[in-house]
């Protein structure tokens, strides 16, 4: 869900430690119920025709196994619990049958300061990541090598084979995808990873807190016969001139390959974020801009460039902020009321150059009781001129 999200640095420098921490067997995982109705097109809010909901089960296994190898296997079940049959006609993830599918399994061993992680995982990186917006994220077919010789600074290297997102190549033509370019699961009939790209993506990482108050990383992506993309960003902790404020910069790009995308230009994002904390409030502020023309847009290539990294992206409606020629701007409130429920409020503008602007409001409660988290989020958006209404259920039950 996205009320908790772990920045990629947090995620990147606790990578080689955590297997340390891994001893016996342990089982974890959790279960959800979502829910989500909509009054957009001719839909009224609570008709089926408008609604979606979906349970799913996330099961975990971890354990050390011999020579000090971390392994984890997760299994997730969807399920429509029968509400297709009356108060929904929608799911989140996939089709209305009962499905299941390995989402996680994975080795892992420490060398030194390098640890090495091979097989079915999660990925946190800027053009190629799982999205935790839904009931089931996507994961990758992945070798990851972490390593923290540097002082301060975390250097990663992965090939990536295969991820269950969508067909990250939406212009790509019929035979190509025939040809085994981007291929996703619903394609690809008997293995729910189909080929991410024909040759796979290569990713090179730099994560340093070197410099005093400063987060700064560095990737680089060569996606084989298809494109290159990177991305800089660092963020400050001005703790030293004005206490509580932070600034964000984000700087990225792709490339893509003349080969296959002849009539592809080049294309780049600019974004600056500016966060801080008053009176218990958390609030921030942030702007990009995409260069205009006939580009990729600046998202997460492992997902039909759905969801973006850019500090602008919407709580919601995605595939807006990174498109080519827009400028976007998002500003957010965050307050923990004590005892009663953590609210936040989100702002999202999308100006496109062709047209077809998107304006987003989400007003969000949540709460944890025990084991469970519950969740209520209602959105008013426009796109094409008309606003919409969506009111979500979220429960999560924690195992």
């Amino acid at each position: 869900m996205k009320f908790a999200k772990l920045s990629l640095a947090a995620i990147m420098a606790m990578g080689v430690s955590a297997f340390a921490d891994v001893q016996n067997i342990k089982v974890s995982g959790d279960a959800k119920l979502f829910y989500s109705t909509s009054d957009k097109g001719s839909n009224d809010l609570f008709e089926s025709a408008g609604a979606m909901g979906q349970a799913a089960l996330d099961l975990s296994v971890s354990a050390d196994l011999a020579e000090g190898v971390a392994s984890k296997m997760s299994v997730v079940a969807l399920n429509t619990l029968g509400l297709e049959n009356n108060l929904v006609s929608q799911v989140w993830e996939s089709g209305l049958g009962n499905q299941w599918w390995v989402s996680e399994a994975w080795l892992a061993k420490s060398f030194g300061n390098t640890t090495v992680k091979v097989g079915r995982q999660a990925l946190d990186t800027p053009f190629a990541f799982s999205e935790t917006w839904s009931i089931a994220q996507n994961t990758f077919d992945a070798a990851v090598v972490l390593n923290q010789d540097i002082q301060d600074t975390t250097l990663v290297a992965a090939w990536v084979g295969r991820g269950n997102g969508t067909n990250a190549l939406n212009d790509a033509t019929a035979a190509e995808a025939a040809g085994g370019i981007g291929l996703n699961f619903a394609a690809d009939g008997k293995d729910p990873f189909g080929t991410y790209y024909k040759g796979g993506a290569y990713a090179f990482g730099a994560i340093t807190s070197a410099i005093p108050n400063t987060t700064f990383q560095a990737w680089y992506y060569d996606v084989v016969s298809t494109a290159q993309a990177w991305w800089l960003q660092a963020d400050v902790n001005l703790k030293d001139i004005v206490d509580g404020v932070s600034v964000g910069v984000q700087y990225a790009g792709i490339t893509p390959d003349k080969n296959l995308f002849p009539t592809k230009d080049d294309s780049s994002a600019v974004a600056v974020k500016v966060s801080g904390n008053v009176e218990g409030v958390a609030l921030s502020a942030a702007y990009s801009t995409v260069d205009s023309g006939n580009a990729l847009p600046i998202a997460n290539t492992a997902t039909h460039f759905n969801q973006s990294k850019l500090y602008t992206e919407a709580w919601w409606n995605y595939g807006h902020v990174g498109v080519a020629g827009t400028d976007s701007f998002n500003i957010t409130a965050e307050y923990s009321m004590e005892d009663v429920a953590d609210f936040g409020l989100y702002f999202t503008n999308a100006d496109h150059e062709t047209g077809n602007d998107m304006t987003e409001v989400t007003v969000s409660a949540s709460k944890t009781y025990g084991a469970v988290d519950t969740a209520l989020v209602w959105i008013t958006a426009k796109d094409s001129a008309n606003y919409h209404n969506t009111l979500q259920v979220y429960l999560t039950y924690n195992f």
